[in-house]
């Protein structure tokens, strides 16, 4: 029952153009602002604890600027899922450092697209799975239901997808060797034994050390990717950034700090369109610390 609601409300939130699109997803903003919910408080404690130079007063602006941000993300799947590819690609009005992208490639050693939870990132798998070999993780919905509709969604203009697991890893290393692009979430807490405490936004955070290791094991270029949506429904802007040479350090703690760093600086780009609602501090160092 749940999926069928859930493709329903895709399928209408794909039958109106990108601007009204973006007037129901700021309506669901509102209402996620008007009634109380654990998203709104986890919103809150991330924003606190990575802007304490802020006022009271700014602080609940850029709170509400994310609910409504958030909301866009939610009706813009049904455009990115169902619009058909040229369409949905079409809304891209803006590339930033594709050359850098391009310079990255030709040391035919593969490159590590660190794609963070900011802005529209199902628009950006779709632009660089039609103009770039790419693979990315994926890891299966929680309502089965929905694991055929997001698959061909994500892979339909050439992207392939492999999974969170070890054989999903190989894939990954065969792909870098045969200078691919894989794409990877630099802000996704790992599991436990899988990462390292290391500073986001002066707050230690829980971060991954697979990336490093990939880039250190093929001499793999890392550059972090982005998609802007931009304001009155002008479309997006993609950008890519090269990383922090500090990125490849042996030592592991300097590399997952220039990684936090690089998500540092592409949240700054928009905060409001970073995905707030992720608890990025579920694990602290001490245990009995509890943010949310």
């Amino acid at each position: 029952m749940r999926a069928f609601i859930i493709k329903s409300l895709l399928y209408f939130f794909s039958w109106w153009p990108l601007s009204w699109n973006h007037r129901f997803g700021t309506l669901i903003g509102w209402l996620y602002w008007i009634i109380p919910n654990k998203i709104k408080h986890t919103i809150r404690q991330n924003i606190k604890h990575c802007f304490p130079q802020l006022s009271s007063e700014q602080q609940q602006r850029l709170i509400d600027q994310s609910l409504i941000e958030m909301g866009k993300n939610v009706t813009e799947m049904g455009v990115f899922w169902l619009w058909p590819t040229e369409k949905t690609l079409a809304l891209i009005t803006k590339i930033s450092g594709k050359d850098i992208l391009d310079q990255a490639i030709q040391q035919n050693k593969g490159v590590i697209l660190a794609a963070p939870h900011f802005g529209a990132w199902e628009l950006l798998g779709l632009y660089c799975g039609q103009h770039y070999p790419l693979t990315a993780l994926y890891r299966p919905p929680r309502i089965t239901a929905l694991d055929q509709l997001i698959r061909s969604a994500r892979q339909r203009s050439g992207a392939k997808l492999v999974p969170t697991d070890a054989q999903g890893m190989k894939q990954l290393i065969r792909d870098l060797k045969q200078n691919g692009l894989i794409g990877i979430l630099p802000d996704q807490e790992p599991k436990k034994g899988k990462g390292i405490f290391a500073p986001f936004f002066n707050q230690p955070a829980y971060t991954m050390i697979l990336l490093s290791k990939l880039a250190q094991k093929n001499q793999s270029p890392v550059v972090f990717a982005l998609t802007e949506r931009l304001p009155k429904a002008q479309g997006y802007h993609l950008h890519f950034i090269a990383a922090d040479p500090k990125i490849y350090d042996h030592e592991m703690e300097i590399s997952a700090t220039a990684l936090n760093q690089g998500v540092e600086q592409c949240v700054m780009r928009c905060p409001a369109q970073y995905q707030w609602s992720y608890k990025r501090f579920r694990h602290q160092p001490d245990p009995n610390k509890k943010i949310y």
